[in-house]
């Protein structure tokens, strides 16, 4: 079939690219690991084009770093990239509800807003009971699902690549934390609630509650460098 094979590699490099986005979520391509495209290849036993295209779509989302002559490394994000992310995460969120939330919402669909509330529950019990790995998956989906029901797929897009690098900084240092439960945010079906009510301050509350929530969590976690190691 013409184009099939194009099609194929398309979609094995999408594959590719969602995997190691993954591996890099969780922690098991650490920050600052190196690695090249024959490594990667031989670990998924495909050729090297397809990977090649999968590692510089996970470039062109900030994920990894070309090191010329070198190969890729994992990005390193620092507390200051955090806090960064943290607002560029608020600004889009806010701007989401200000803009066009009331007359998106209004034409959502009841299936629509029921998948966001399986998601939001799915993510709560996973937050509450500290299980990371789990949350991490379920609290991408939510925000996905939350941001396309304003129907602006670069609201969703930017949303997605941000939250993304900010689990990639933090998933590290929580697990350093050993037992998680009852210390991650849970508020996803509170903010489902007041998104299907249309009640866009209490949205914003619950938002800049959550953002507290993370900097604060955070913030005795992180390197800093306005902090003295020996104090």
């Amino acid at each position: 079939m013409p184009g099939s094979e194009t099609v194929k590699r398309t979609t094995l490099r999408s594959q590719i690219a969602e995997a190691l986005r993954d591996e890099v979520i969780a922690g098991r391509l650490p920050a600052g690991r190196q690695f090249t495209v024959k490594e990667i290849a031989e670990q998924y036993g495909v050729s090297a084009t397809p990977v090649r295209e999968a590692l510089l779509d996970l470039c062109s989302q900030g994920l990894l770093d070309v090191e010329l002559h070198r190969g890729y490394r994992v990005r390193e994000f620092s507390y200051a990239d955090f806090r960064d992310m943290i607002e560029a995460r608020t600004l889009i969120v806010e701007g989401m509800f200000r803009r066009s939330a009331e007359r998106a919402l209004q034409a959502a669909t009841p299936q629509a807003l029921a998948s966001v509330r399986r998601r939001a529950e799915e993510a709560g019990r996973a937050a509450l009971a500290g299980d990371l790995d789990i949350l991490i998956g379920y609290d991408l989906r939510f925000w996905r699902e939350m941001a396309g029901l304003v129907g602006n797929p670069y609201i969703s897009d930017f949303l997605d690549r941000v939250r993304v690098q900010s689990w990639i900084f933090t998933v590290p240092l929580l697990r350093g934390l050993g037992d998680l439960r009852g210390r991650l945010w849970h508020g996803h079906a509170d903010l489902v609630e007041a998104v299907a009510c249309q009640d866009v301050v209490r949205a914003q509350r619950i938002v800049v509650a959550y953002n507290h929530h993370s900097l604060a969590l955070i913030d005795g976690l992180a390197p800093r460098p306005d902090r003295n190691p020996t104090a």
